[in-house]
């Protein structure tokens, strides 16, 4: 049987967050990517594998399933995972569930649209639209509190004394924050950023990967296009 084939671009958080669960539990699959900053999720190729034109998008043999949490909760079950990543134990998976549900609308949400508010205007050489950008910072502060508060409480990891999905999908979408100098925001608090550093050493080499064709590409591109304004 042929390794799942799993569509991606790692300049997106969610394809990040799946990225380094594969590679951390040594789940054999064949890197499709899919080039978002030229739309090729939008074309028909990509769209007769899954018509939501969007990644990340997992092919297992005949098996198509996207969205991250999903597949997330699929190879789980399928692979021989350590526990932790996603516990058999139902009020454990729960609470990581009930992190996965809440991150899409307290985290990725106002995280993205800070991001292309300075990011993709900056590229285009548009303004930036300073108040629709505090917005959603302001947003984000306040689900990064509740970070501090509530998911890291009592815990090194969100709702856990063992890192899970949820602690990949979180750091994956906080790290496009470096590509815009903006990743104080969360690194300044010192209980989220130990949590970091706690993720990204569990992360390995791979994040390496993460950081090279994700973070650090779009990184330069924006400081690059800062300093030409200057």
């Amino acid at each position: 049987m042929a390794p799942l084939k799993f569509y991606a671009d790692l300049r997106s958080q969610p394809c990040r967050a799946v990225y380094l669960f594969m590679k951390c539990c040594n789940i054999p699959f064949e890197l499709v990517k899919v080039d978002l900053f030229t739309g090729e999720q939008l074309q028909e190729t990509f769209t007769k594998i899954h018509s939501v034109q969007r990644v990340p998008v997992i092919d297992d043999n005949g098996f198509i399933l996207g969205e991250s949490g999903a597949i997330f909760r699929y190879l789980s079950r399928k692979y021989s995972v350590p526990d932790h990543w996603y516990p058999k134990d139902l009020q454990e998976q729960s609470k990581i569930d009930e992190y996965l549900n809440w991150h899409h609308s307290s985290i990725r949400q106002p995280c993205m649209m800070t991001f292309r508010h300075e990011f993709i205007n900056t590229v285009r050489g548009r303004p930036v639209k300073e108040e629709e950008r505090q917005v959603y910072q302001l947003q984000l502060l306040n689900s990064l509190r509740h970070l501090d508060e509530f998911y890291l409480k009592d815990t090194p990891f969100l709702n856990r004394n063992d890192i899970s999905v949820a602690d990949f999908q979180c750091l994956s979408e906080l790290m496009q924050l470096e590509a815009i100098n903006d990743e104080s925001m969360y690194m300044s608090n010192p209980k989220l950023g130990a949590w970091s550093k706690r993720v990204k050493e569990a992360a390995g080499p791979h994040l390496q990967v993460c950081m090279d064709e994700g973070v650090n590409m779009m990184k330069s591109v924006y400081d690059t296009m800062k300093k030409s304004k200057l």
